[in-house]
Formats: C-alpha cells, sequence, structure tokens
C-alpha cells in the first residue's frame, strides 16, 4: 500500500509541476505582442526574466527549509495559490511597474512550488529509485515548458489577456487539488529544523559551501547559465545569420525539449542504475560543451537541429543527476538541499542571458565560446572533486 500510495504522490507532484511549468511558458509567445501594449519590448521582457529569477532565488532556499519545519504540502499549496494570484494579476494590470510586482510575485510562488516538489520526491523514494522519481518530475516540468507556448498561443486568439486567466485558474485548481488529495508525510527533519535558529539566506548560501554537495551545486548554477546562455541567444543567432522564420525557431526548441520529455521519462533511470549520477554528470558537462560550441559550425537547419537537441538532451540529463546526487548527499536536510538547488539554478538563470545578451552584441558567436569555455572549467573541477571522493559517491550507489 505504502509503494501505492508514493506513486500517486509523485504522480499529484508531477501534474502540480506541469501546470505550474505550463503556466510559466504559456505566456512566451503573446510576451511580445503584450508589451507592446505598454509601449515597451525586449529590454522590459529582459528585466521580467531577470525579476522572476531573482525572487526565485531569494526565497528558494526559504521554502526549502520551511518545507522540512512545516510539510512539504502546505508550502507546495501556498506557492500555487501565489504563482496562480501572480498570473491573475499580470494580466489586470494597467501599468508597466505592476507588470514587475506580477513577475516577483510568479517567481516568488515558483520558489514555493519546485524545492518542497523535489524534497516531497525525496521523502517517498528509496535511494535506489531516487533517479526515477527526480526523472519523473524533471520529465513533468520540461513537459509543461514545451507545451505551454503553445496553449498561450492558442489561448492569445480569445484576448491577449484570457492566457493569465486560464493560468491563474490551472495553478488554484492544482492547489485544491493537492488540498485534498495530496498526502502530507512529516519531513524526517521537522523536529531538528524547528530548534534550529532561522538562517537568511547569506547565511544559507554560506552554509551551502560546507555541504558535502557543494561543487555539484556549483555545477547546477554553471549548467544552467549555459542552458540559459543558449536559449536567451539561439533565437536571436539564427535570426541574424540565417533569417529563420518564427516557425523554424519554435521547432529548434520544442525538438529539443520533446526529446528531453523522453529522456528524462524512460532513460535517465537506467543510466543512474549502471554508470552512477555523478558520471552522467561528468559526460553530459562535455556532451553540453561541445554541442553548445558546435552551433557555430553547422549551416543547415536539420543540422542545426540535431545540434540543439543534442544540447538539449544533454542539459535534460544534467538535472535529474544533479537533483539525485544531491538528495542522496543531502541527508535528512531535503528541503534545504533542494532550496539550494533551485536557488543556485535560478542565479545562472539570472546571469547566463544578462552576460550573453552583452557579449553577442559585441559578437554573435561570443556567447556560445563561453558557454563551451565555462561548461569545461565546471567539468574539469566536478572530475577533481569526483576523483577526491570516490568513497563518498560509492556509497550513494549501495546504500
Amino acid at each position: 500500500m505504502a509503494v501505492k500510495s508514493n506513486n500517486f504522490a509523485l504522480y499529484i507532484l508531477m501534474f502540480n509541476m506541469f501546470i505550474a511549468m505550463a503556466g510559466i511558458g504559456l505566456i512566451i509567445p503573446i510576451m511580445p505582442e503584450y508589451l507592446a501594449t505598454f509601449g515597451v519590448a525586449g529590454q522590459a521582457l529582459g528585466f521580467m526574466i531577470a525579476i522572476f529569477s531573482l525572487a526565485q532565488f531569494i526565497f528558494s532556499p526559504f521554502a526549502g527549509e520551511l518545507s522540512d519545519k512545516h510539510g512539504r504540502k502546505k508550502i507546495i499549496v501556498v506557492g500555487l495559490i501565489i504563482f496562480g494570484l501572480s498570473q491573475l494579476a499580470f494580466g489586470l494590470s494597467t501599468e508597466l511597474w505592476m507588470l514587475y510586482l506580477a513577475r516577483f510575485f510568479a517567481g516568488f510562488g515558483s520558489a514555493f512550488i519546485v524545492p518542497p516538489m523535489m524534497a516531497f520526491v525525496a521523502d517517498i523514494t528509496s535511494l535506489e529509485n531516487r533517479g526515477r522519481g527526480m526523472g519523473l518530475l524533471g520529465a513533468s516540468m520540461s513537459l509543461g515548458f514545451m507545451i505551454g507556448p503553445g496553449i498561450g498561443g492558442f489561448l492569445s486568439k480569445i484576448s491577449l489577456e484570457f492566457p493569465f486567466y486560464f493560468a491563474t485558474g490551472a495553478a488554484l485548481f492544482a492547489a485544491l487539488l493537492s488540498i485534498f488529495i495530496l498526502p502530507n508525510p512529516k519531513p524526517v527533519t521537522a523536529e531538528k529544523s524547528a530548534d534550529r535558529k532561522r538562517e537568511n539566506l547569506f547565511q544559507q548560501l554560506k552554509r551551502s559551501t560546507k555541504t558535502p554537495y557543494f561543487i555539484v551545486l556549483i555545477v547546477m548554477f554553471v549548467f544552467s547559465f549555459g542552458l540559459a546562455n543558449f536559449q536567451s541567444t539561439i533565437a536571436l543567432y539564427v535570426d541574424h545569420k540565417y533569417g529563420y522564420t518564427p516557425l523554424q525557431i519554435a521547432i529548434l526548441i520544442t525538438v529539443g525539449g520533446f526529446v528531453g520529455v523522453i529522456v528524462q521519462t524512460f532513460v535517465i533511470n537506467p543510466l543512474f542504475r549502471r554508470y552512477g549520477e555523478m558520471r552522467v554528470i561528468l559526460v553530459n558537462l562535455v556532451i553540453a560543451a561541445f554541442s553548445i560550441f558546435g552551433i557555430l559550425f553547422v549551416n543547415q537547419f536539420w543540422s542545426i537541429l540535431l545540434v540543439a537537441t543534442i544540447f538539449s538532451t544533454a542539459t535534460s540529463l544534467l538535472r535529474p543527476a544533479v537533483n539525485t546526487l544531491i538528495s542522496k548527499l543531502a541527508g535528512e536536510e531535503q528541503g534545504f538541499a533542494a532550496g539550494m538547488m533551485n536557488a543556485y539554478m535560478s542565479l545562472g538563470n539570472m546571469i547566463g542571458p544578462a552576460l550573453a545578451g552583452i557579449i553577442f552584441d559585441i559578437n554573435i558567436i561570443f556567447p556560445y565560446i563561453l558557454g563551451m569555455l565555462i561548461l569545461l572549467i565546471c567539468f574539469a573541477i566536478a572530475a577533481m572533486w569526483a576523483k577526491r571522493n570516490q568513497q563518498l559517491l560509492a556509497e550513494t550507489r549501495t546504500k
């Protein structure tokens, strides 16, 4: 019965993650036209992406710690409600500052959704099955991002504001579903967390440097940086160099996302069982590095699609590999670890697009050269750490 209950809880978490990520993704195709009604364009969109990631960075560690103290379910429900209402506020905004404020609260809500869900998966899975759970949660995240823009484009035919109202309804429905159906297992750290003095963000970041998985958090930051670097510039790159249409750009992004969903659903757990998470991380850091650089050496649509899909597949394997390894090394501090994972990821999501945009304006090939170099440096650091911690990594596979 426990296994069936845990599987049911995992499916509810996957649904919630899909709803949240689809809600983020569905606004992508309508943002340029929607922002034009406020008399702003690309720069405002860049700031909104940064504000969303900033809120995630600030509140993810706090949310993870709260979920250790009070249980995952409460924090997830609060996050879904905040996220849903922020989408409503965005659709009802009449001034630009309201849009920025709404996106900040959307990032706030997202921070209260993702880390508790990852910690919840750790609570209900054994070490042996942790990779499968993280892979399925990652697949639902990727599927939401992939399907969301299509839903948003379709709903925008009703009105530009309607996708935001739809996202509100979906998030609030997921919150209600969680209230009445999602179980609420007590985290094993609840009593210990209650006794610990509350730490601010900087204290938590400092504490993260002393954890056994700090280098893996750095990997999370670096590959998030590389992924955000690629995603924020690839449309501009193929538009500037080859004059690609929006449909061709959408295919480049969607195919990679679709392959990522398949890999995370069916391939990730067998890879973890056979090779271990660290080896998967190291191999895919190299693949991601050379594929992001390889974009510069292909010029046909299908060859660009192939290289972009290889890069997307590598990053799709990296995320659950990092999540699973950190979860295994975190012991009883699952909420804290999940919060720090999301914080480091958000930091990469903030810095990646900003830096990529600056150097893209200097030369359109620079973001890809920088992305390759940073990923390879990260590989070298991670490989040295893995060599020094072979016994620790062996324990994560044999427990």
